[in-house]
């Protein structure tokens, strides 16, 4: 992991213009997912202030990837939310959860925080059993609280305390 860079622009578009990693999104994350979405995300995560946490993913020298924690406030403020996503050709190869384990360790080994949560879309298995390799469990399942590409679905809260 390290930090996005305006040189990643190419990789980052080629990696997430993928209707199967969009499927399992936010809508923020456009498909198709042209240069110009690969612009005004590595901005974004230029001028994002401390302490949220936007990082890309490197798998054979290019940018493959992305995990983010975005802390919250007021009373919810030992709490964030990790998000991740990775291209299709690294899929199914540990690095997920390799990722997702040493950003969960750096998180609570580095800030005030006592608990990180991740929603998931209730189909998408692979990164539930991410969160679970990783001592995420789940807390509830969200009855019909996600739309997306026009169905409205459940989603999973997984979260995980620092005791």
């Amino acid at each position: 992991m390290r930090p996005w860079q305006i040189t990643d622009e190419a990789a980052l578009t080629a990696c997430a213009n993928d209707a199967g990693v969009a499927q399992n999104l936010r809508d923020t994350f456009p498909h198709p997912y042209g240069p110009e979405d690969a612009r005004w995300y590595l901005e974004l995560a230029a001028t994002t202030t401390a302490p949220d946490i936007h990082l890309a993913i490197e798998v054979d020298g290019a940018a493959s990837g992305g995990i983010s924690i975005i802390f919250k406030n007021d009373v919810d403020r030992r709490s964030a939310e990790i998000g991740y996503w990775l291209g299709r050709r690294c899929w199914s190869r540990g690095i997920m959860t390799a990722a997702v384990q040493a950003l969960t360790d750096y998180t609570f080994a580095n800030f005030d925080v006592c608990r990180l949560y991740a929603g998931v879309f209730a189909y998408n298995l692979a990164s539930a059993r991410v969160l679970e390799k990783c001592g995420y469990a789940l807390e509830g399942r969200l009855r019909k609280s996600v739309t997306k590409n026009g169905q409205t679905i459940d989603s999973l809260l997984y979260a995980i305390v620092n005791e």
